[in-house]
């Protein structure tokens, strides 16, 4: 019986190591397997981006092309806002600055009363409704590419037009042309350039080159028209090489911006098929956001065209102005337009858009009681360009807000529509002024502003509060 135990203690003991590193051995195995699984994990969690990945803002020098890409947009505002106005030249506050300017030039070249000249207004209006309801279409078949050879191609179109001087109603058809052209690189240029890094500070320079096309071309068409004594439609002449150097910059900077390209960078987005100005202006919560900042911008721009545009009539009749010095407080206005675009806007984002536009309408708002009830000219003066520094930064804020509380292939369509809801704007409530002036006086023009003012004021803290994270 002993002997038999032994044998047992003996064979157990024999047993035991081997079992033992048997099961060491399948540990050993099975932590190797587990360690080859989790690296296999990691590799292609690094690989494979989650379904919630927001694509790396761009910049303006990257990648590399954008840095091309980016000056060509900044010529074609210039391009822009020269065209404009030259357009804005037929305001009737502006013939009693330079005794022949180009609405005087019409009515006289054409014989025609300055009704039937201010159809000039309204039809670039008619092509930036157009653009708006069109842009997403043609960035979805065509790309940045195709708004880089249409816009500008519609500029030279008008301009050649211009210069053959044809009949007036072909004039105001072709103008048509120039506001289309206007209305697709507005839209499209902003809502890039919105969707980049230091979107704020970029925007602000792209609108600067805007406001400085609108100084120097209203100095371009007087000095042609006064000291060269050319006709109006040798301006264009100048115009013509202009927007031909836009189309060539253009169309290298933004050749590789193809449809197909659009629709890549859009396809992280949901109902990218359905996106366009339907879904932009009718399905919450978008409809909201684009028609806030519609009204904001037809506000906005409205109070900046009546501003410029009657502001000399206001220095001379209510001031007491030479017509030279009232002509002077145009151009201050316009400056200060542009030195707030390129400075305020690096100011605006590292406050937040929304606490920054707030506080720059409610200094305008200050400089406009000063403008209306401190009756110096001097002190009348430097309020109005204070006045415009601090509506400057406006539109491009607008712009930004837009890009961060929409999806992405619904920014060219709202953006696309706020633009030409604010051409709107620059068309109608001028008019208002006018009308109104001609009723009480040129004086009203201050209490008009204010109350405008005060309007997109609150339609700016009706939009929604904008997230840290953007909405892409």
């Amino acid at each position: 019986m002993s002997s038999t135990t032994t044998c047992v203690l003996e064979l157990e003991s024999q047993t035991q190591p081997e079992t033992a590193s048997a099961k060491n051995q399948v540990l050993t195995e099975r932590s190797l397997r587990e360690s080859d699984n989790a690296s296999a994990c990691r590799e292609s969690q690094l690989s494979t981006p989650p379904g919630t990945a927001v694509p790396a803002l761009e910049r303006w020098n990257y990648p590399r092309s954008n840095i091309l890409r980016t000056f060509a947009t900044f010529w074609s505002f210039l391009i822009m806002g020269a065209n404009d106005a030259a357009s804005a030249e037929t305001h009737p506050s502006s013939s009693q600055t330079h005794g022949l300017t180009a609405a005087l030039q019409l009515e006289d070249y054409y014989h025609l009363s300055y009704t039937v000249v201010s159809l000039i207004f309204l039809s670039p209006l008619v092509g930036y409704v157009f653009a708006a309801l069109l842009n997403n279409r043609i960035h979805m078949t065509l790309g940045q590419r195709g708004v880089a050879l249409l816009g500008p191609g519609c500029h030279i179109l008008a301009y050649v037009v211009n210069c053959v001087h044809p009949p007036y109603p072909v004039l105001v058809v072709f103008f048509i042309f120039a506001g289309f052209g206007n209305g697709l690189e507005d839209s499209a240029w902003n809502a890039w350039i919105g969707n980049m890094a230091n979107a704020n500070e970029v925007l602000g320079l792209l609108h600067g080159f805007y406001g400085l096309g609108a100084v120097l071309s209203p100095l371009v068409a007087t000095a042609l028209i006064t000291k060269a004594n050319v006709q109006w439609y040798y301006f264009y002449y100048v115009m013509i090489p202009c927007a031909v150097i836009e189309l060539f910059f253009l169309t290298i900077a933004f050749w590789g911006a193809t449809g197909a390209e659009f629709r890549k960078s859009v396809a992280h987005t949901v109902d990218t098929k359905k996106g366009g100005i339907r879904e932009a202006l009718f399905r919450r919560p978008s409809a909201r956001v684009t028609w806030l900042c519609a009204l904001f911008l037809l506000g906005y721009v409205g109070i900046e065209v009546a501003l410029g545009g009657w502001i000399v009539t206001f220095m001379m009749r209510v001031r007491n102005g030479s017509a030279f010095s009232s002509g002077l407080t145009e151009t201050g206005f316009w400056l200060g337009i542009t030195v707030g675009r390129v400075s305020l806007g690096f100011v605006t984002g590292r406050i937040g858009e929304r606490i920054a536009i707030a506080a720059y309408i409610l200094f305008a708002m200050v400089f406009c009681l000063i403008l209306w009830l401190v009756p110096q000219f001097y002190a009348s003066a430097v309020a109005v360009s204070l006045q415009g520094f601090f509506l400057a930064p406006l539109f491009p804020a607008a712009v930004v807000v837009t890009t961060k509380l929409l999806p992405r292939h619904l920014h060219v369509s709202s953006i696309g529509f706020a633009a030409a809801f604010g051409g709107g704007g620059a068309a109608v409530l001028p008019f208002v002024v006018g009308a109104i002036a001609e009723a009480k006086g040129v004086k009203v023009l201050q209490p008009f502003i204010l109350g405008v003012s005060g309007a997109i004021l609150f339609l700016w803290l009706c939009l929604p509060r904008v997230s840290k994270i953007r909405h892409d």
